[in-house]
């Protein structure tokens, strides 16, 4: 079978983000399955940019085909970030028939966030007669409504929200990486039994290749507190707003000093020194510096309780997939989950416990029961997160459920 993968930010293991079509591609190929990838040739989130000299240029990445497209650079996320944007959708669209003649897919899977494009996946669809699939990401033009404060007669918003409702009504498929987005989509024109939801994984290979150890200087602070009998409260990721930390820190204060809870916080981000500053004279939490994503399980191994927040949002009630609760049930540790998400993975694998976001009271409220049960309970729920996380969120699992959930093999 063939398909084709649509995705402004295509990535791999050289380039960087974006990861989950690599993934999904490089399973797909281990199935026996001829996989392409059209993409932009540049890209914020990349590590590395491609070489492109012109459009539709072509390279081999493990048995993945990738063709590039050129568009224009940018620095930050307003006018040229748009442009780059038009640029490799209407040249998608300028290019639709020869994509369609050279790839003649079976398959059309469009992921790109902004969902314009949607009209070429759907015109390489139709010319092919391949059935064509929707991956949700994120709500747009919902996002930066609620995110950056657009107005819906906003002319970009206007435009993405006509290729939201166009999408909702022409896909044969929409998987979506948040569960709770359903009637959100139906209500713009989505028919109920094409929606399927599959949360995001991780990739079984990377994972068995390339852990590595904690620098030392993070292993002398974990073992000193260890020492000390010390119960180990862990973040690993982005210390950013959209993160919650503020939270975690107003709520580290508020557990008696008699319960002997650390918090070590490992990342980087624009919030970081103000967070160190919230946290001065807090002997009992620490921040250290950011490691790779390949010792991220060897830090999470060393922790007790684990801790995943979020900003107080509308978005979340429709479904969040972030990556580091996969990471936390893979390290078979309880997770203290403070976002606004109902009927969340954490609440229905029995992994952990659910608070509201952006309330400390509640997140040490939630630490103090955690960390007062027995060591068997703790990991009893760790083990429920690890075995499910094992067995329904490697991407070899996700790459045969999409094909089960879309109907072809």
């Amino acid at each position: 079978m063939k398909i084709l993968i649509i995705n402004h930010y295509i990535g791999s293991s050289h380039y960087g983000m974006d990861y989950r079509q690599y993934y999904l591609a490089r399973e797909w190929v281990k199935m026996g399955h001829e996989v392409s990838m059209l993409g932009a040739d540049f890209s914020h989130l990349r590590i590395h940019q491609p070489e492109v000299s012109k459009d539709l240029d072509t390279e081999i990445i493990e048995g993945i085909r990738y063709f590039w497209i050129k568009t224009p650079h940018y620095k930050s996320s307003g006018f040229g970030r748009m442009m780059n944007i038009l640029a490799f959708v209407f040249k998608a669209l300028f290019y639709h028939q020869r994509i369609a003649r050279k790839l003649s897919p079976d398959v059309v899977l469009v992921a790109s966030t902004y969902v314009l494009d949607i009209y070429p996946a759907y015109r390489i669809a139709k010319q092919t007669g391949a059935k064509l699939v929707y991956e949700l990401h994120d709500l747009w033009p919902l996002s930066p409504m609620i995110i950056g404060g657009y107005s819906k007669r906003h002319p970009f918003i206007t435009m993405v929200q006509r290729a939201e409702n166009f999408a909702c009504r022409h896909c044969d498929y929409f998987v979506s990486l948040l569960g709770n987005a359903k009637e959100y989509l139906v209500a713009h024109g989505l028919k109920p039994e094409r929606f399927i939801y599959i949360p995001n994984g991780y990739s079984e290979d990377d994972r068995n290749d390339e852990i590595t150890a904690i620098p030392s200087e993070h292993k002398k602070v974990l073992e000193d507190l260890r020492s000390h009998k010390k119960m180990i409260i862990g973040y690993a990721g982005g210390h950013a707003p959209s993160n919650a930390l503020t939270s975690l820190i107003k709520a580290a204060r508020m557990v008696p000093a008699e319960m002997e809870l650390a918090f070590v916080m490992v990342g980087n981000g624009s919030e970081k020194s103000k967070l160190i500053k919230l946290a001065e004279n807090q002997d009992h939490i620490y921040f250290l510096p950011p490691v790779s994503k390949a010792a991220i399980p060897d830090f999470l191994s060393h922790c007790d309780i684990l801790y995943a927040g979020g900003i107080s949002s509308t978005l979340h009630t429709y479904g969040t997939s972030f990556n580091k609760v996969t990471d936390y049930m893979l390290s078979g540790k309880p997770i203290l989950f403070a976002v606004d998400d109902p009927n969340s993975l954490v609440e229905q694998v029995g992994c952990g416990v659910q608070v509201p976001a952006e309330k400390p009271e509640l997140i040490a409220a939630a630490l103090i029961s955690l960390a007062g049960q027995d060591s068997p309970a703790r990991t009893a729920m760790g083990i429920k997160g690890k075995e499910y996380a094992e067995s329904e969120l490697g991407y070899s699992s996700i790459a045969q459920k999409i094909l089960d959930s879309i109907g072809v093999n």
